[in-house]
């Protein structure tokens, strides 16, 4: 990832300090199994502060667009981010198993030297589904622009996408 943003967590958050920026999905790596291409731009904002309770919080907001690779057709999957999450600091593992056992808190430990890209890449590939798929209904019947493989030839005979890749390879 070329993009390098380091903060010391608490002092963020003691000095109220806020960070916006823009990257591209493919600045992360290990996002890029997802997708199914690098289109898109990401805006994201960390925020320090402190929450009700005036403890330390790391706020984080996504927005963006980008495209995934649907695990049913392997096609295009347009997929809108609009996320919100705030990391309840801790300081130290004990902390940290006693807020696991709140489903309310997301905590995340105290850290001097907190990549703040790999928290947003943390926070993209939380909010995906188990499973990655277009509605019932809306894939796309084609394996590929080189693979075209028609819905009614899959029906006439169950090894006619093979024979299809057979072809060009």
């Amino acid at each position: 990832m070329s993009v390098r943003f380091v903060i010391d967590s608490l002092d963020y958050v003691r000095n109220a300090r806020v960070h916006h920026g823009r990257i591209s999905p493919a600045e992360f790596t290990r996002l890029q199994s997802y997708l199914f291409d690098s289109y898109g731009e990401l805006e994201y904002t960390v925020s320090g502060l402190l929450d009700e309770y005036s403890r330390p919080t790391i706020c984080i907001l996504i927005k963006g667009e980008i495209n995934l690779c649907c695990q049913r057709c392997l096609g295009k999957l347009a997929h809108t981010l609009d996320l919100q999450t705030n990391l309840l600091l801790v300081k130290n593992e004990a902390e940290l198993e006693q807020n696991d056992e709140d489903d309310t808190v997301d905590s995340i430990l105290v850290s001097s030297e907190m990549d703040v890209p790999g928290l947003v890449e943390d926070e993209i590939i939380l909010s995906f589904s188990i499973s990655l798929c277009h509605q019932e209904g809306k894939c796309s019947t084609e394996l590929s622009a080189n693979h075209q493989v028609v819905d009614k030839k899959l029906r006439e005979h169950p090894f006619a996408a093979l024979a299809e890749l057979k072809k060009t390879h």
